[in-house]
């Protein structure tokens, strides 16, 4: 299965079918792949703009995931809470027999890579964080129903995440505190208006569990990094990436 010239394919989690796109392997050499674990709704094929950035400034290998019950991977009755995503990035890596890479999280896939990277230090070469605080949130009874009505439907991402995955978030997730010490180098990105998921307080978090911080801060955004900084916000993390090999 092919998307833009970019090779994927399915990495069997026991049982659940998790998707990934694995793009210029042959650009590897001497360099140190990069891992995307995407935001709550988002896919994999949400991010090819920053793969082809990095791919551009940066050259190396790139993979891009989606989560159970995103885009194109399977959606199982159960299996939501964080555990459940961190498997999902261990079955990737072990399909693209990966070693040490950089891996990144933006917004709610942030607490997925954190959770991976404190379980698998030796593996993340650096890690990059997109505007989220760190923890696994619990959701909301009332979350489920708001989300979808508010959000996926009128904005026409119900093929994003499907209603299964939605209910079982809300259902499974547990309340994680994820402010262990990390060693490696770790790039946090925010915005600065309202909206952005990670206020000072929660900055000041990651000040206290990195020894090696770099904060990129976006003062014409909020949480959407993506979609109202562009490329710069993609250039820098090609640069932090360069910078860190």
């Amino acid at each position: 299965m092919e998307h833009s010239g970019y090779p994927s394919f399915y990495a069997n989690n026991r049982g659940v079918n998790i998707h990934y796109y694995d793009a210029s392997p042959d650009l590897e050499a001497g360099r140190v792949p990069l891992v995307v674990c995407p935001g709550l709704s988002e896919t994999a094929e949400e991010y090819f703009e920053l793969l082809e950035t990095v791919i551009l400034l940066s050259p190396r290998r790139c993979m891009l995931l989606s989560f159970r019950g995103r885009g194109h991977s399977d959606t199982p009755d159960t299996g939501y809470d964080l555990e459940d995503h961190i498997s999902d990035i261990e079955t990737v890596v072990k399909h693209a027999r990966l070693e040490k890479f950089h891996l990144l999280g933006y917004s709610r896939g942030v607490s997925y890579a954190l959770g991976y990277a404190f379980k698998h230090k030796e593996n993340v070469r650096s890690l990059l964080i997109g505007d989220y605080p760190p923890e696994h949130r619990m959701m909301p009874p009332e979350w489920p129903s708001a989300y979808i009505d508010q959000y996926l439907v009128p904005f026409g991402r119900t093929e994003c995440i499907r209603t299964k995955a939605v209910i079982g978030i809300q259902k499974e997730s547990t309340q994680i505190s994820l402010d262990e010490r990390l060693e490696c180098p770790v790039f946090v990105a925010r915005g600065l208006n309202d909206d952005s998921m990670l206020p000072d307080n929660e900055l000041g978090r990651y000040r206290k569990m990195c020894k090696n911080l770099t904060v990129k801060e976006y003062p014409e955004s909020g949480h959407a990094l993506k979609e109202t900084t562009g490329n710069r916000f993609y250039a820098d993390i090609a640069l932090f990436l360069d910078s860190h090999d």
